[in-house]
């Protein structure tokens, strides 16, 4: 999807009951997984901020980075006081040049955002360089049953990704799934750690 089609969501996205229990459901699974208290973390993909919302508490400060303006801009209306955002593509002129990308990441996290990347194992790769060393990335997307099933991925090809991405202590799990017109559709969520 172009950032347009994302701007074209923005203005009803927090009022979505569906994106609010993804939200509620990937941040509980993830509290289950990891210590964020005191974590600097990108939120990449981050929307409107639903996850960023439920993060800041325990950060000590976020970054929130979309491609969207307007998904940015509501969640500048939330007046977070830990969080910066930046409104851009991830790419590797961003990271030389913006310095909130300068610091590295205790915790990235990708709600729902790494299958619309126009490419998977680049971006994987960029979010890499990002983590400090012991760096957790925390990965949610639909799960696809096989490779050819359209949006989405398997287990497989997140632990694949990650490898490839030279991460390590990968774990791919299946923590919640969601009901939508009649069919449930299940979350896979990918864990890995920079290990240099």
């Amino acid at each position: 999807m172009s950032n347009n089609t994302w701007d074209d969501y923005a203005e009803g996205w927090d009022s979505n009951s569906d994106v609010i229990t993804y939200a509620e459901r990937a941040f509980q699974s993830l509290t289950d997984a990891i210590d964020c208290k005191g974590a600097r973390i990108l939120d990449f993909g981050c929307g409107t901020g639903l996850l960023t919302e439920k993060l800041s508490a325990q950060a000590s400060t976020i970054v929130a980075l979309d491609p969207s303006a307007k998904m940015i801009s509501v969640l500048n209306d939330k007046h977070l006081q830990n969080v910066i955002t930046i409104q851009s593509e991830l790419t590797q002129g961003l990271l030389d040049q913006n310095k909130h990308l300068q610091t590295r990441f205790d915790l990235i996290v990708a709600s729902s955002a790494l299958a619309f990347v126009p490419d998977y194992k680049k971006t994987l790769l960029l979010l890499k360089q990002l983590l400090t060393e012991n760096g957790r990335l925390v990965q949610w997307d639909w799960l696809k049953k096989n490779a050819d099933a359209g949006m989405g991925f398997t287990g497989e090809e997140i632990a694949n990704a990650f490898r490839e991405a030279g991460l390590a202590d990968i774990q791919v799990s299946v923590p919640f799934s969601m009901r939508a017109d009649g069919n449930s559709m299940e979350v896979v969520m990918g864990i890995a750690t920079n290990t240099r």
